[in-house]
């Protein structure tokens, strides 16, 4: 495995944000485990991914809310407890979980972290270990023994078979997720395929890469959600990228971490379609 090293100081991920703090609820992060593996169980007990509701035996009908909006930690530990006031290590029943994506998951691993001290952030990118080559998927990264890691909390053990995961996903092998960053530079490169990246059957190619690239220097500069969320009102005529567009893609997949004054999406912003 080739180690994330990095002459960077983790120090500012080791405090909560806006989105990560739990708030002064009745279901806090004191008291949990150190290890990785078993936050993410823990996770794993209170969420449901909204995507994959059937491989649980349940329905949309049977919860208050079926909703793909991520959460502040504060909010979804509220939602939580509403459902059900157990303590947070108590694993619920499918259907007494609250509805969520991949990112609320890899958003409460990191609140659990930084509430330990741990230096942690979330990531978006593309994962490769579902039905397409390279999926849109979110996750957390951890700093640990002077290196970043990688943890997938969703994957849990109904998903992970059903994938054919034989990996830690605690520590993810650096070829089973990669940042969208990353992604956009082999793109750019030549050296993938910008229609093996996407999100399902909803969208895919070059100008998704790019709505991730700029939604992952948004979680780096600490806004795990903004106006970018809104892909989906993307029209075809958004999908077309002009150079000007292509170059400031890359100046952020190169530097996901340096804060700009990035614009609102062009399908927000009210350009001509």
């Amino acid at each position: 495995m080739v180690a994330m090293t990095t002459m960077e100081n983790p120090d500012r991920w080791r405090h909560h944000g806006p989105m990560s703090a739990p708030g002064a609820g009745s279901l806090n992060f004191d008291g949990l485990p150190v290890d990785v593996a078993a936050l993410c169980r823990i996770v794993q007990g209170v969420l449901i991914h909204s995507d994959w509701l059937t491989a649980y035996g349940v329905g949309e009908a049977q919860f208050r809310t079926v909703s793909r909006e991520t959460l502040p930690l504060s909010g979804r530990l509220r939602q939580i407890a509403e459902h059900d006031g157990s303590a947070l290590t108590t694993e619920r029943a499918p259907d007494r979980r609250a509805v969520g994506t991949c990112r609320d998951y890899a958003l409460m691993l990191c609140g659990m972290l930084r509430q330990q001290g741990v230096a942690a952030r979330v990531r978006c990118g593309f994962g490769a270990y579902f039905k397409r080559e390279w999926e849109d998927h979110w996750i957390c990264e951890y700093w640990r023994e002077g290196r970043w890691r990688r943890a997938d909390a969703q994957l849990d053990r109904v998903i992970a078979p059903r994938l054919g995961i034989g990996f830690d996903l605690a520590d993810l092998p650096h070829d089973m997720f990669i940042t969208a960053g990353e992604a956009w530079r082999r793109c750019r490169a030549g050296e993938a395929d910008p229609m093996d990246f996407g999100h399902g059957a909803q969208a895919n190619g070059l100008w998704f890469v790019r709505v991730n690239v700029v939604r992952d220097h948004h979680s780096m500069n600490g806004r795990e959600t903004s106006d970018w969320d809104t892909w989906r009102q993307a029209t075809a005529a958004h999908h077309s990228l002009s150079e000007a567009e292509c170059a400031a893609a890359d100046e952020l997949a190169a530097h996901p971490e340096k804060p700009t004054a990035e614009p609102l999406p062009p399908w927000r912003a009210g350009k001509e379609s």
